[in-house]
């Protein structure tokens, strides 16, 4: 797990992982406005045309519901930078290869747009469902001070790892056989997804969690003790 973090790091300079964090960054940013846009707009046009409100209450409302979907899409970070992530990490895991493994790059199989698409989507959908699921239990343990990050943590470390190892699978492993390998790499995975579990909770590291989190699983997929 260090070899992997600090191979991952020291490629972070490499222009196509810039690339890919520019794009997915500026994919993220776009989500975030379009989201409190579009609930400004609504909250403006309730107020306003349908329970008839004063410009001055309606633009209360509306600035309540854009900051609103800000706080939430923030609290949120984790579910869509995945999402957005996973329709670029076949080019994070294409450079990692290019560097470390070139002849299991030869022998890779390239995702397409759609099918990448689907798999950040259905990340992003599983974490939200599965958090949101658990948001009784994270309120009730409110009140033991430390109970809810931690579970939080390790649910989220569970998804990760699944998540990312998944991104790297697919382009080596035949779909009859990854479940055997999702078996076998269980416990590995795991602590990848506690780590960048852990990245997504520090500020500004958050931003590069996704990216590095890529580059690790990677690393973690061809060392052959993981295997």
């Amino acid at each position: 797990m260090v070899r992997a973090f600090l191979l991952s790091v020291g490629q972070l300079a490499d222009r196509a992982i810039l690339a890919v964090l520019a794009k997915s960054l500026a994919l993220t940013i776009v989500l975030f406005a379009a989201i409190a846009a579009a609930l400004w707009f609504l909250a403006h046009w309730l107020t306003t045309g349908w329970l008839e409100t004063g410009e001055a209450v309606a633009g209360a409302l509306a600035f309540t519901a854009a900051m609103s979907a800000l706080l939430g899409a923030w609290l949120l970070f984790r579910a869509v930078a995945i999402a957005v992530i996973g329709l670029f990490a076949d080019d994070v895991v294409r450079a990692v290869e290019a560097r470390h493994y070139p002849a299991r790059l030869a022998d890779a199989h390239d995702l397409s747009l759609a099918r990448s698409a689907r798999m950040g989507l259905g990340s992003a959908l599983r974490a939200l469902a599965i958090n949101l699921g658990l948001l009784p239990l994270y309120l009730v343990l409110i009140v033991t001070g430390v109970g809810t990050a931690f579970v939080f943590l390790v649910v989220n470390a569970w998804l990760l790892g699944r998540d990312l190892g998944d991104m790297v699978a697919v382009r080596h492993v035949e779909p009859a056989t990854i479940g055997d390998w999702r078996r076998a790499t269980r416990i590995s995975r795991f602590v990848l997804g506690l780590a960048i579990a852990g990245l997504f909770m520090i500020p500004f590291a958050n931003l590069i969690a996704p990216i590095l989190g890529a580059a690790m699983a990677t690393h973690l997929f061809h060392d052959e003790d993981q295997i």
